[in-house]
């Protein structure tokens, strides 16, 4: 732990030439309800608009998605980093929890937290693009930062019906105010690639992948996996012996009849490890596992912890995006007076340094399973392969991989 923290300040460093990362908080509220020290605040929002504003100035605010701060993946990530960077520097903070799971919801929580004097708003999660279009507008001092929030979700809740789902045919700028909006995305499909090519050359041959919904994001985690698990398989010559079921569960958390595919995965199918990437929808994925020890891979953060629950040593590895990282760096920005050097912009956020913990797409040192057939020298040189450019990893979600191992794509379970 200490290791990823060390290389993730380190990061924090090298991205941004910061001068440090770090964080505090007072994070208690889970419907938005004002603590003392908000009512206190309230009517100072405007403080946010002065990029040369003392950290004192800053007041962060974190609005979850459909999940919550213990859902060991975007949200408590999110929080944690948050929390972490406003207790170092002495910064006000709370987060709020929508009362439901829906655009209506979400934004009335940004509301109540502007309300309350927040004035630097970060949102996890690509389902706060209808926030970014309907508030940043209304609340021109107040920064908004959307993690993992890219062109085609704004673009979707900005233009509504008629959208093509091509961003490129659309000037995004016309849809929301990008001037106090801040929004990034992950190469989710390097790290889905790492975890694909790590399964396979580790011993494993017949390989799962159970997506939350099909949005981009998941789709690219899966692609890379399956591509990963294509070139580790051509490699070891083993093609034929090698294979991939993929299946969307229609939904961000597991179910009975999530449960139930993947006890035939697993149990009679002979799925041996299973990529399981979408919020909470890990939760079926390990019950099915844990009842004929199969393997189970997280996804957004190192999910060991929670998914070792299930049985000891259950997690191989996981596909993680730099949540941390990019809180951090942002925050620490803000209080140097550089906001302007980040608004307006949509980041795509992957690949920075042949020193895998310093990427913002990684596998975890620390808790990844090495053995003789992926050790962590391997790992680092498969990072350093695509670093350089030796190895390629598409990104191409209009179709699904050409592959020499069989895939077999399902039909949705929901």
């Amino acid at each position: 732990m200490k290791r990823r923290i060390m290389a993730m300040l380190l990061a924090c460093t090298m991205i941004f030439s910061l001068t440090g990362c770090g964080g505090n908080g007072d994070s208690k509220s889970e419907s938005g309800t004002k603590s003392e020290t908000q009512t206190d605040a309230e009517g100072e929002k405007g403080d946010a608009a002065d990029d040369t504003a003392e950290a004192t100035d800053m007041q962060v605010a974190m609005i979850t998605d459909s999940g919550d701060i213990t859902d060991q993946s975007f949200n408590q990530t999110t929080y944690e980093a948050c929390k972490a960077w406003t207790e170092s520097n002495g910064v006000t903070f709370e987060y709020f929890k929508p009362e439901s799971d829906s655009d209506e919801a979400r934004s009335a929580s940004v509301d109540q937290a502007i309300a309350a004097g927040y004035n630097v708003i970060v949102m996890p999660g690509y389902m706060f693009a209808a926030a970014i279009v309907e508030k940043a507008a209304d609340y021109p001092d107040v920064k908004f930062i959307g993690i993992d929030v890219g062109a085609g979700d704004i673009l979707e809740k900005g233009v509504g019906e008629g959208y093509d789902y091509n961003p490129d045919n659309w000037n995004v700028e016309e849809y929301y105010n990008k001037d106090n909006v801040y929004c990034c995305t992950y190469q989710e499909e390097i790290s889905g690639y790492m975890a694909g090519y790590a399964a396979v050359k580790m011993g494993y041959k017949h390989l799962g992948f159970l997506g939350g919904m099909a949005v981009p994001a998941v789709t690219k985690f899966g692609y890379g996996y399956v591509q990963g698990a294509d070139a580790a398989a051509k490699e070891m010559g083993i093609e034929k012996d090698v294979q991939v079921e993929f299946v969307y569960g229609g939904q961000f958390y597991g179910d009975a009849d999530i449960t139930g595919t993947m006890d035939t995965w697993y149990s009679s199918n002979g799925v041996e490890v299973v990529f399981a990437c979408g919020g909470g929808i890990y939760t079926s994925a390990a019950e099915a596992a844990k009842k004929v020890g199969g393997k189970v891979i997280g996804v957004d953060s190192d999910q060991s912890g929670i998914i070792n629950e299930y049985g000891d040593g259950m997690t191989i590895t996981s596909a993680m995006k730099g949540l941390t990282p990019t809180v951090m760096n942002l925050l620490e920005e803000i209080k140097a007076g550089n906001w302007g050097n980040y608004a307006g912009k949509i980041d795509l956020l992957g690949m920075v340094s042949e020193n895998p913990e310093e990427n913002y797409v990684q596998l975890p040192i620390d808790t990844t399973v090495w053995n003789d057939g992926f050790s962590e020298d391997d790992y680092k040189n498969l990072v350093k392969s695509i670093f350089t450019g030796e190895v390629q990893v598409s990104n191409d979600i209009s179709k699904e991989p050409e592959t020499a191992i069989k895939l077999t794509i399902s039909p949705n379970i929901k």
